[in-house]
C-alpha cells in the first residue's frame, strides 16, 4: 500500500509530499485508522537514559515539527518518537523550494531552517494526543537570535518542554542556522552546556522529576573534533549523544539533480559517515554515556550495524520516507535477533 501511495506523492514537490503524508498519517492516527492498519510489533524494550523504550527504533527529529501526526506515527511501530526541532518563537524557515529528492540515492537534501510553530503551540497540540510511548522534544534556536545569545532560546524551550518530555534534544548541528555548529566546540559547547546542566537541575527539583537531555551533533567532524566533544559532554554530565545530523558532504551525490543545492543531505549516503562516528564516539566514551544512532538507516542490517558500531538506540527519518512503516517493522525484527543472539 506505501509503494502505490509512495509513487502518487513523489510526484508533486518534496515538501508539499511530505506535508501531505503528515496530514494524512495525523489524520490515520485522529480517526484510530493507523492502528487497524498496521500491525502491532511485539515488544522488545530496552532501557537507556533511564527510561524504558517499548523497542530500540525510533523516529528522528525533523519528520514532525509540529506533533501533528504523533498519535498516527505512533502506531507504526517505532520504540519512541522525537518531535521538533521547536524554537521559542514561530519562523517560517528558509524560502521555498527548501527540500529535493535523490531517489538513485534514497537521499534527501533540505534546508528548512527550523520552519515551526513555536514551542506554545507544539505543547498545546501535545495536550491533546493519546500517544503513550517515549517522546522526545528535539529544541533550537530561533534565526533572529545571535550564536552568542542561543543558550537564551534553548534555556526558554527547556523550561517550556521540560514536563512534556521523556527526554529532550538539544540541536546543535543543523547546517541550515547560520553559525548553529561553532556551538558545537571548545569554550562555546562547554559554557552552553553548563547552563543547560544547571537549567535541567533546577526543573528536576521543581517538578520532582529528571528529564534526561541529549546532545545532537554533525557526522562533519575530524576524528580530533569528535573526541573533545565527547569529553566535553561527559564532563557537563550529559544524558546521551545523537549521532549524527545531515551532512554538508556532496561526494556521493556528484552529478545527480539537486546534488549542488544548499542543505543539509541525509539517507543513503550518510549511511556509513554516520555508523563511523559512532564508532569513534564509542570508542571515546568506553560506555560513559549512551549513543542513539541515525543516518542513512534504510534496511534492517543499517541498524544493526549502528548497534554494533556503539549505538543503544537508533532512529530513522530518510529511510521511513522511501519505505514506510514496513522500514520500522524490518529494523525492530533485525535489531531484535540481533540482541536476541547476544
Amino acid at each position: 500500500m506505501y509503494s502505490m501511495m509512495r509513487s502518487l506523492l513523489f510526484r508533486l514537490p518534496a515538501e508539499t509530499s511530505h506535508d501531505l503524508a503528515l496530514d494524512m498519517i495525523g489524520a490515520a492516527g485522529r480517526t484510530g485508522l493507523a492502528r487497524k492498519l498496521v500491525r502491532p510489533l511485539a515488544p522488545d524494550p530496552v532501557e537507556v537514559m533511564g527510561l524504558t523504550f517499548d523497542n530500540p527504533v525510533g523516529l528522528a527529529a525533523g519528520l514532525d515539527k509540529n506533533g501533528l501526526a504523533v498519535d498516527g506515527l505512533g502506531a507504526m511501530g517505532f520504540g519512541f518518537l522525537e518531535v521538533g526541532t521547536v524554537t521559542p518563537l514561530a519562523q517560517p524557515g528558509n524560502p521555498k523550494p527548501r527540500m529535493f529528492r535523490l531517489p538513485e540515492q534514497n537521499a534527501i537534501i533540505n534546508r528548512l531552517g527550523f520552519n515551526n510553530l513555536g514551542v506554545d503551540a507544539l505543547l498545546a497540540r501535545l495536550d491533546a494526543v493519546r500517544y503513550q510511548g517515549v517522546l522526545g522534544i528535539n529544541i533550537g534556536k530561533n534565526a533572529v537570535t545571535p550564536v552568542d545569545n542561543a543558550v537564551d532560546d534553548y534555556l526558554t524551550c527547556l523550561r517550556k518542554v521540560y514536563s512534556r518530555a521523556s527526554y529532550v534534544t538539544v540541536n546543535l548541528s543543523s547546517p541550515n542556522t547560520p553559525g548553529l555548529r561553532t556551538l558545537q566546540y571548545g569554550d562555546a559547547l562547554k559554557q552552553l552546556l553548563g547552563q543547560i546542566k544547571t537549567c535541567q537541575g533546577e526543573l528536576a527539583t521543581q517538578y520532582g522529576r529528571y528529564v534526561p537531555i541529549a546532545i545532537k551533533i554533525a557526522p562533519d567532524m575530524l576524528a580530533e573534533d569528535l573526541a573533545l566533544v565527547a569529553d566535553s559532554l561527559v564532563e557537563a554530565g550529559m544524558d546521551a549523544v545523537i549521532a549524527t545530523n545531515t551532512t554538508l558532504e556532496r561526494t556521493a551525490v556528484i552529478g545527480l539533480e539537486h546534488a549542488d543545492e544548499a542543505g543539509g543531505l541525509s539517507g543513503g549516503p550518510l549511511t556509513d559517515v554516520s555508523t563511523e562516528v559512532i564508532r569513534l564516539l564509542a570508542d571515546e566514551l568506553k560506555g560513559r554515556m549512551p549513543i542513539i544512532g541515525v543516518g542513512g538507516i534504510l534496511q534492517g542490517a543499517d541498524a544493526v550495524e549502528k548497534l554494533k558500531a556503539g549505538a543503544s538506540l537508533v532512529q530513522i527519518y530518510s529511510g521511513f520516507i522511501y519505505r514506510g512503516p514496513e522500514l520500522v517493522r524490518e529494523c525492530v525484527d533485525a535489531v531484535a535477533a540481533y540482541r536476541a543472539a547476544l
